[in-house]
């Protein structure tokens, strides 16, 4: 038997947010994702989206997008959206950092970024690179190449429906 709301929050990984002022304001507390829900979340899309599951983007996406939506309808009710939009942000990013993994080598990768639409020397530039997948997914190269559009075109649903 749940005695309290607190229990009940805890228990359906919601937390009230209290911010300062709110209680003298005799404002409502916040619906937010408790921290613990969203190190679960995050573990689990780390655990989808590894660089080297050697499975294709699609197949990727598949799973990742029956994953989302159940977690959107139940989470999606939460009143922090700046919370979903940077949980969106950083998925794409693995994504676009998984993209880079499986292109493998640098001709391979500059031929890639030439067919998406990125310029010769930017191109050249980001495939040349001796820095690490996770830190060239948020490189301009990267960004062009895979804009949201592009993962919005593959399916993969917002966790934030009003984001431009």
């Amino acid at each position: 038997m749940i005695d309290s709301i607190k229990e009940f929050l805890k228990i359906e990984a919601y937390h009230p947010a209290m911010t300062y002022g709110d209680i003298s304001n005799n404002k409502e507390p916040k619906r937010r994702i408790a921290p613990k829900a969203l190190l679960r979340c995050k573990q689990k899309i780390r655990e989808l989206t590894r660089r080297t599951r050697g499975i294709s983007l699609e197949q990727m996406l598949k799973e990742l997008t029956a994953y989302l939506r159940g977690w959107k309808s139940y989470f999606g009710y939460c009143q922090t959206p700046s919370l979903l939009k940077i949980l969106d942000q950083w998925i794409r990013h693995r994504l676009r950092s998984m993209i880079w993994k499986q292109w493998k080598r640098g001709p391979a990768r500059y031929a890639k970024l030439r067919q998406l639409g990125v310029g010769k020397d930017l191109a050249a530039q980001t495939a040349g690179s001796p820095h690490g997948p996770w830190r060239l997914a948020h490189s301009p190269a990267l960004q062009y190449a895979f804009p949201v559009a592009y993962f919005d075109a593959l399916g993969l649903p917002r966790l934030l429906d009003d984001l431009a």
